[in-house]
């Protein structure tokens, strides 16, 4: 396992299947279908007009600009995990990628009947992605809780989520890098940035706030405005809870409600969620929390992507706990 900094500062309850087979007839904003066919998509890229999507089986669908879809094989070092949830998750190309052709990616692996956690960078050769760097392995993961999601800030560093494994205390314990949002520091080396969290599953920064989703236990999803340092609570509080030296969410769905927030962005002034058991693009505003708008008709949506101009999406019907649609999974465009 590669070494870390560990910095100075000192319930198996899934959120659950949700069977509604999407009806885009009956969506609740106007969309246009940019592909079709996506297997089990987790994380979108764009440059240009080309799209680069990792699946959890292990490929990158590239979309070209008419809106062809090709598979990438990639290159792993390890046999990728058929544990719940588990596979090729994160994945984001590099801030140079059109000269470098690199990226990261995070994974699940099987090694001696354990499975675990790794990050690595890639890089496109000859319309294969082969594994050439790995920057932190043999992280310890659970049937789920896997975290998974890699972010670059405007700077270009590298954020990482990390799931608790579905062992709580490991969220707290800061010689763990489970239950964390890690950052890739200027020596190549992963800092613990903050602690005390279930299973964050997106970031994205509006200027300089950055902002975490993360599943709660049973309802309570979160979102977080991260600060570097700060304990978020898990398992001590959750929700609404507080507790001093911990910080409470920015937002919360509360014990009624259950979102399963995965993929978030900014886009026209507004954080856009991605919901999985709330088969939606949920809408907030970053100044009061408020909930604008729930996009629905499209069933599970796993990732969001604000190029600035346009906010693309895909759909997670086909991961195990939806019911897909011909067709299915989907990238779109939403046309609001």
């Amino acid at each position: 396992m590669k070494k870390i900094l560990i910095p100075s500062f000192s319930l198996l309850l899934l959120a659950g299947c949700n069977n509604a087979a999407p009806n885009p007839d009956e969506a609740t904003a106007p969309f246009e279908a940019i592909a079709t066919g996506l297997d089990a998509p987790w994380a979108i890229n764009k440059t240009g007009d080309e799209f680069y999507i990792s699946e959890r089986t292990g490929q990158v669908a590239y979309i070209d600009e008419e809106g062809t879809l090709t598979r990438q094989e990639v290159n792993f070092s390890d046999a990728l995990s058929g544990a719940s949830e588990a596979g090729f998750l994160g994945f984001v190309l590099k801030q140079d990628f059109e000269e470098s052709q690199e990226a990261y990616g995070y994974y699940v692996y099987e090694s001696e009947g354990n499975d675990y956690n790794k990050i690595v960078s890639l890089v496109l050769e000859d319309g294969r992605w082969q594994e050439n760097d790995v920057l932190l392995e043999g992280i310890p993961t659970g049937n789920v809780h896997h975290g998974g999601r890699l972010e670059l800030d405007a700077e270009g560093t590298l954020f990482a989520t990390i799931g608790d494994a579905s062992t709580p205390d490991l969220a707290q314990d800061l010689g763990s890098v489970n239950g964390k949002i890690l950052k890739l520091n200027s020596s190549n080396e992963f800092e613990i940035f903050s602690h005390g969290h279930r299973n964050p599953q997106g970031i994205a920064w509006d200027g300089d706030t950055m902002y975490a989703s993360e599943h709660g236990q049973s309802a309570n999803d979160e979102i977080n405005i991260i600060e570097e340092s700060h304990n978020y609570g898990w398992p001590t509080i959750e929700g609404d809870e507080s507790e001093e030296g911990m910080e409470s969410p920015f937002f919360t769905t509360g014990p009624d409600d259950t979102w399963a927030p995965s993929g978030i962005d900014m886009h026209d002034g507004s954080l856009y969620v991605a919901a999985l058991r709330g088969t939606a693009i949920k809408v907030l505003d970053p100044e009061n929390a408020e909930v604008l708008e729930s996009i629905e008709g499209f069933g599970r949506v796993r990732d969001v992507f604000s190029d600035g101009d346009s906010l693309y999406f895909i759909t997670n019907n086909t991961d195990g706990r939806g019911t897909p649609a011909d067709g299915d999974d989907h990238l779109y465009k939403l046309n609001e």
